[in-house]
């Protein structure tokens, strides 16, 4: 089952780790991609040394990871360690296998949970700060979280999410106006800020064209258009007047193009702090009490602008996360203003630090 975004579901989601520190526009936006999912004794869910990118939180019922065969350590609902994702390192560092009567689950693609975070805690513009929004946030916020769930989205480098955003342009529509046409050439992404809009095709049978669906707040359309040079594939007409965000593929390509950063791995990381760098970790305060690398500065992404100037210009600083979207998006900024840093590469969840969490105590 398929999460919807009820205020229910969203007290679900808040029962686990780094869900509890988002806003409740993220949160819908994540509740909608999350599957609710019930395995009996006996189940594997996963094996160890599986890449597969899927975060499971263990909502009910116990769970047994396995090392080599061997059991590590037991993980019951209504625990410490189930507020965390279960084995989340990739490659999985465990087994997992369902040892209780049954267990209750939720499933979530980590890789749209690690791009929704780091909207969540990065995009600190306001929503007036977007070209010509007028609507209030609750509104905009619809259209936004829709972005998200898009292909075309996942493609953008972290630190440019921010810039996405800022680039959409608002343009108003009257009803029975043509946004695009069924052969011509794309060149903008559609987000439908308000109003109704028809998509229609043409057929050797039916040249007036059948209608395929209607788009209302939130829905997308135009996404072809950003990743491929494919002519559009049907025709989108305003049914109602209404606001359109779009994004041209020309500003979207330059987005694609990651800033430059100054990646380094766990061991150089570790040298650059034992010579008298410093840690920053961007995650949530919950995350990082999980586990954290040894006197680390905790700054969850969120407060970043505002303790910077706690920062020292003279001191050079590593910046990291669970994954690496997160602190590269916040080294982005550090950089930008003027620090020496660099960003942890795969993030701290593929470390020696995250997998003594796991450890049995």
């Amino acid at each position: 089952m398929v999460l919807s975004g009820t205020s229910k579901d969203l007290a679900l989601l808040r029962r686990f780790t780094p869900l509890n520190g988002m806003r409740p526009e993220a949160l819908v936006a994540l509740a909608r991609r999350t599957r609710r999912l019930q395995a009996p004794k006996g189940r594997l869910l996963f094996s160890e040394g599986e890449e597969h990118k899927r975060t499971y939180y263990l909502l009910s019922g116990t769970v047994e990871l396995l090392a080599e065969g061997e059991v590590v350590t037991l993980v019951g609902s209504g625990t410490p360690k189930s507020k965390v994702p279960l084995a989340h390192a990739l490659p999985r560092p465990y087994s997992a296998v369902v040892v209780s009567d049954r267990i209750e689950y939720l499933l979530i693609d980590s890789e749209f949970l690690d791009v929704v975070v780091t909207w969540d805690q990065t995009g600190s513009y306001k929503v007036t700060e977007l070209q010509g929004i007028e609507e209030d946030a609750a509104g905009a916020d619809d259209w936004m979280t829709a972005l998200l769930r898009t292909r075309a989205f996942h493609k953008v480098p972290p630190a440019n999410i921010q810039a996405v955003f800022m680039r959409l342009e608002r343009v108003e529509h009257r009803a029975g106006d043509i946004v695009i046409k069924q052969g011509e050439e794309g060149e903008y992404f559609y987000v439908v800020a308000n109003g109704r809009c028809a998509v229609t095709r043409e057929t050797p049978l039916t040249r007036s064209g059948v209608r395929l669906a209607e788009l209302t707040m939130g829905d997308t359309f135009g996404e072809e258009a950003l990743i491929s040079d494919a002519p559009r594939n049907a025709t989108v007409s305003m049914l109602t007047d209404g606001s359109l965000m779009r994004l041209s593929k020309k500003d979207f390509r330059q987005l694609l193009h990651e800033p430059l950063l100054n990646w380094i791995d766990y061991a150089q990381a570790r040298q650059v702090t034992s010579s008298g760098g410093q840690w920053i970790d961007v995650r949530l305060p919950a995350e990082f009490e999980h586990y954290h690398a040894d006197d680390a500065l905790n700054i969850p992404a969120h407060s970043l602008r505002l303790k910077m100037k706690s920062l020292d210009r003279n001191r050079r600083y590593v910046v990291c996360c669970d994954t690496g979207r997160r602190s590269s998006a916040c080294a982005y900024l550090l950089s930008e203003r003027g620090f020496d840093v660099s960003v942890l590469r795969d993030g701290l969840g593929t470390t020696e630090i995250a997998l003594k969490a796991l450890a049995p105590q």
